[in-house]
Protein backbone atom coordinates (compact mmCIF):
# COMPACT_ATOMS: atom_id res chain seq x y z
CA UNK A 1 0.00 0.00 0.00
CA UNK A 2 1.27 3.56 -1.15
CA UNK A 3 0.26 6.78 0.73
CA UNK A 4 -1.18 7.55 -2.65
CA UNK A 5 -3.31 4.81 -2.25
CA UNK A 6 -4.44 5.69 0.60
CA UNK A 7 -4.93 8.88 0.08
CA UNK A 8 -7.11 7.86 -2.68
CA UNK A 9 -9.25 5.31 -0.45
CA UNK A 10 -10.38 7.63 2.50
CA UNK A 11 -11.20 10.50 -0.02
CA UNK A 12 -13.93 7.77 -1.75
CA UNK A 13 -17.20 8.14 0.48
CA UNK A 14 -19.41 7.14 -2.33
CA UNK A 15 -20.35 3.24 -2.61
CA UNK A 16 -23.57 3.12 -4.40
CA UNK A 17 -26.03 4.97 -3.57
CA UNK A 18 -24.92 5.23 0.26
CA UNK A 19 -22.39 8.16 1.45
CA UNK A 20 -20.30 7.89 4.40
CA UNK A 21 -19.39 11.31 6.43
CA UNK A 22 -15.48 11.52 6.76
CA UNK A 23 -14.90 9.83 10.05
CA UNK A 24 -14.20 6.18 9.25
CA UNK A 25 -13.67 4.31 5.81
CA UNK A 26 -13.84 0.69 5.05
CA UNK A 27 -10.56 -1.50 4.71
CA UNK A 28 -8.77 -1.27 1.41
CA UNK A 29 -9.83 -4.82 0.90
CA UNK A 30 -13.84 -3.87 1.52
CA UNK A 31 -13.88 -6.92 3.81
CA UNK A 32 -17.46 -4.74 5.09
CA UNK A 33 -18.92 -2.98 1.75
CA UNK A 34 -20.94 -0.02 3.48
CA UNK A 35 -24.49 0.12 2.54
CA UNK A 36 -28.19 1.27 4.31
CA UNK A 37 -30.34 -0.16 6.38
CA UNK A 38 -31.16 -1.62 9.69
CA UNK A 39 -31.32 -4.66 11.84
CA UNK A 40 -32.56 -6.25 15.24
CA UNK A 41 -30.51 -8.66 17.88
CA UNK A 42 -30.20 -8.77 21.28
CA UNK A 43 -27.39 -7.80 24.10
CA UNK A 44 -27.21 -10.57 26.56
CA UNK A 45 -25.42 -10.41 30.05
CA UNK A 46 -25.49 -13.99 31.32
CA UNK A 47 -24.05 -12.83 34.70
CA UNK A 48 -26.59 -10.52 35.15
CA UNK A 49 -29.95 -12.33 33.71
CA UNK A 50 -30.44 -8.99 31.16
CA UNK A 51 -31.76 -9.41 27.48
CA UNK A 52 -32.73 -6.49 25.90
CA UNK A 53 -33.32 -5.67 22.17
CA UNK A 54 -30.62 -3.90 20.28
CA UNK A 55 -31.25 -2.13 17.00
CA UNK A 56 -28.59 -0.83 14.50
CA UNK A 57 -28.40 1.26 11.79
CA UNK A 58 -26.23 2.60 8.89
CA UNK A 59 -27.78 5.46 7.36
CA UNK A 60 -26.27 7.34 4.52
CA UNK A 61 -24.85 10.87 5.66
CA UNK A 62 -27.20 12.93 3.65
CA UNK A 63 -29.93 11.73 6.13
CA UNK A 64 -27.89 10.88 9.25
CA UNK A 65 -27.70 13.62 11.20
CA UNK A 66 -31.12 14.80 10.92
CA UNK A 67 -32.27 10.99 11.40
CA UNK A 68 -30.08 11.19 14.32
CA UNK A 69 -32.16 14.09 16.36
CA UNK A 70 -35.34 12.92 14.93
CA UNK A 71 -34.63 9.30 17.12
CA UNK A 72 -34.06 11.06 20.41
CA UNK A 73 -37.52 12.38 20.58
CA UNK A 74 -38.58 9.15 22.20
CA UNK A 75 -36.36 9.42 24.81
CA UNK A 76 -38.51 12.37 26.51
CA UNK A 77 -38.35 15.72 27.64
CA UNK A 78 -35.07 15.14 30.30
CA UNK A 79 -31.96 13.08 29.63
CA UNK A 80 -28.41 12.33 30.38
CA UNK A 81 -25.64 12.17 27.60
CA UNK A 82 -22.28 10.77 27.50
CA UNK A 83 -19.90 12.42 25.53
CA UNK A 84 -17.27 9.92 23.87
CA UNK A 85 -13.95 10.43 22.51
CA UNK A 86 -10.88 7.65 21.82
CA UNK A 87 -8.76 10.46 21.21
CA UNK A 88 -5.00 9.96 22.81
CA UNK A 89 -6.48 7.14 24.33
CA UNK A 90 -4.57 3.64 24.09
CA UNK A 91 -6.04 0.88 22.47
CA UNK A 92 -9.61 0.36 22.32
CA UNK A 93 -9.72 2.59 25.36
CA UNK A 94 -12.08 5.77 25.22
CA UNK A 95 -12.53 8.51 27.43
CA UNK A 96 -16.52 9.13 28.69
CA UNK A 97 -17.85 12.68 30.19
CA UNK A 98 -21.10 12.46 31.52
CA UNK A 99 -23.83 15.06 32.32
CA UNK A 100 -26.84 14.47 33.85
CA UNK A 101 -30.53 16.04 33.86
CA UNK A 102 -30.38 18.25 30.75
CA UNK A 103 -33.53 19.23 28.52
CA UNK A 104 -34.11 17.93 25.56
CA UNK A 105 -34.45 21.08 23.24
CA UNK A 106 -30.83 22.19 25.18
CA UNK A 107 -29.44 19.41 24.23
CA UNK A 108 -30.46 19.78 20.87
CA UNK A 109 -29.38 22.85 20.61
CA UNK A 110 -25.71 21.83 20.83
CA UNK A 111 -25.92 19.25 19.05
CA UNK A 112 -26.86 21.49 16.07
CA UNK A 113 -24.06 23.86 16.69
CA UNK A 114 -21.44 20.99 16.67
CA UNK A 115 -22.68 19.23 13.88
CA UNK A 116 -19.31 19.11 11.45
CA UNK A 117 -17.57 17.32 14.70
CA UNK A 118 -20.24 14.74 15.44
CA UNK A 119 -20.89 13.34 11.36
CA UNK A 120 -17.23 13.74 10.41
CA UNK A 121 -14.65 13.19 13.56
CA UNK A 122 -14.33 9.47 13.42
CA UNK A 123 -13.05 9.97 17.39
CA UNK A 124 -16.19 11.38 18.96
CA UNK A 125 -18.97 9.74 19.46
CA UNK A 126 -22.52 10.31 22.09
CA UNK A 127 -24.52 8.13 23.67
CA UNK A 128 -28.27 9.85 25.20
CA UNK A 129 -29.77 7.88 28.03
CA UNK A 130 -33.76 8.14 28.62
CA UNK A 131 -34.17 8.80 32.78
CA UNK A 132 -37.96 7.69 32.06
CA UNK A 133 -37.10 4.44 31.03
CA UNK A 134 -34.55 1.87 30.18
CA UNK A 135 -33.86 3.02 26.96
CA UNK A 136 -30.08 4.68 25.31
CA UNK A 137 -29.29 5.57 21.93
CA UNK A 138 -25.53 6.17 20.63
CA UNK A 139 -24.55 8.01 18.00
CA UNK A 140 -20.74 6.23 18.25
CA UNK A 141 -17.67 7.23 16.34
CA UNK A 142 -18.07 5.34 13.52
CA UNK A 143 -21.51 7.06 12.63
CA UNK A 144 -23.21 4.14 13.61
CA UNK A 145 -26.93 4.78 15.35
CA UNK A 146 -27.59 1.66 18.02
CA UNK A 147 -30.64 2.09 20.20
CA UNK A 148 -31.24 -0.53 23.29
CA UNK A 149 -34.79 -0.60 24.69
CA UNK A 150 -37.36 -2.84 25.26
CA UNK A 151 -39.76 -1.75 22.87
CA UNK A 152 -37.90 -0.70 19.75
CA UNK A 153 -41.09 0.18 17.55
CA UNK A 154 -40.81 3.89 17.85
CA UNK A 155 -37.68 3.72 16.34
CA UNK A 156 -38.34 1.64 13.56
CA UNK A 157 -41.32 3.61 12.49
CA UNK A 158 -39.13 6.86 12.12
CA UNK A 159 -36.23 4.61 10.36
CA UNK A 160 -39.28 3.69 8.05
CA UNK A 161 -40.58 6.67 7.32
CA UNK A 162 -36.46 8.35 6.44
CA UNK A 163 -36.79 5.07 4.15
CA UNK A 164 -34.15 3.14 6.01
CA UNK A 165 -35.23 -0.62 5.57
CA UNK A 166 -35.10 -3.95 7.83
CA UNK A 167 -32.26 -5.81 7.19
CA UNK A 168 -31.07 -8.29 9.71
CA UNK A 169 -28.54 -9.80 7.68
CA UNK A 170 -26.74 -6.06 7.37
CA UNK A 171 -23.26 -5.85 8.01
CA UNK A 172 -21.69 -2.82 9.58
CA UNK A 173 -18.59 -1.18 9.08
CA UNK A 174 -17.19 -2.19 12.47
CA UNK A 175 -17.18 -5.83 11.59
CA UNK A 176 -14.61 -5.85 9.31
CA UNK A 177 -11.37 -3.89 9.29
CA UNK A 178 -11.84 -0.25 8.71
CA UNK A 179 -10.21 3.43 9.53
CA UNK A 180 -10.70 6.47 11.49
CA UNK A 181 -10.22 10.20 10.68
CA UNK A 182 -9.96 13.00 12.44
CA UNK A 183 -8.38 16.84 12.06
CA UNK A 184 -6.86 18.65 14.49
CA UNK A 185 -9.67 21.41 14.88
CA UNK A 186 -12.47 18.27 16.38
CA UNK A 187 -10.17 18.27 19.02
CA UNK A 188 -10.60 21.67 19.99
CA UNK A 189 -14.42 21.26 18.89
CA UNK A 190 -14.98 18.54 20.66
CA UNK A 191 -13.97 20.10 24.49
CA UNK A 192 -16.09 23.16 23.46
CA UNK A 193 -18.80 21.19 23.51
CA UNK A 194 -17.45 19.48 26.87
CA UNK A 195 -17.67 22.77 28.28
CA UNK A 196 -21.22 23.55 27.02
CA UNK A 197 -22.80 20.41 28.00
CA UNK A 198 -20.86 20.76 31.86
CA UNK A 199 -19.49 17.00 31.49
CA UNK A 200 -17.54 15.87 34.08
CA UNK A 201 -15.16 12.59 34.14
CA UNK A 202 -17.71 9.91 34.79
CA UNK A 203 -20.02 7.58 32.87
CA UNK A 204 -23.60 6.64 33.90
CA UNK A 205 -25.65 3.60 32.47
CA UNK A 206 -29.21 2.18 31.89
CA UNK A 207 -30.10 0.07 34.63
CA UNK A 208 -32.38 -2.37 32.81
Amino acid sequence: MTPKTLTDHMHVDRYGDFRLTDAVRPSLDLQVVPRQGYRIEHYEDVRAGVRVPVLAAAVSRERLFDLFLELLEPLGPVVDVVLETSRDSRGAGHRDLFREDIDLPVLLSHFYDFEDLLLNDGCTGVAVISKEEPVELQFDEHKVLIVYARDLRPFERLLRQAGVARDDRLQLITEGDHLHATDPRHAAAFEQLGCRLGVAEAAGQVNW
